[in-house]
């Protein structure tokens, strides 16, 4: 789990906007659709790691992978939730 002091300087890098931890309800809803296939990150690639941690944008369309404890703040590794972003 992330230091709340660390987590609270953190931003999405696209948008500037606060991040939080992704419960575990989405990350159970990502993981299934990594399983099918069917998820890719901003940059065009699938993604195929299942995620045990993930930051996520306040608004809710930004899911940000957390691995090995270490956030990837990366535009185009970020996975779009929204529809109307992709």
């Amino acid at each position: 789990m992330f230091d709340q002091a660390l987590l609270d300087i953190l931003c999405c890098p696209e948008t500037r906007g606060k991040l939080g931890m992704a419960d575990e309800a989405l990350l159970s809803t990502l993981n299934s659709a990594i399983s099918a296939g069917s998820v890719k990150n901003v940059g065009g690639e699938k993604v195929t790691e299942p995620l045990a941690e993930a930051l996520v944008t306040t608004d809710k369309k930004r899911v940000y992978p957390v691995r090995e404890g270490i956030p990837v703040l990366l535009a185009d590794e970020a996975i779009l939730l929204s529809l109307e972003e992709k």
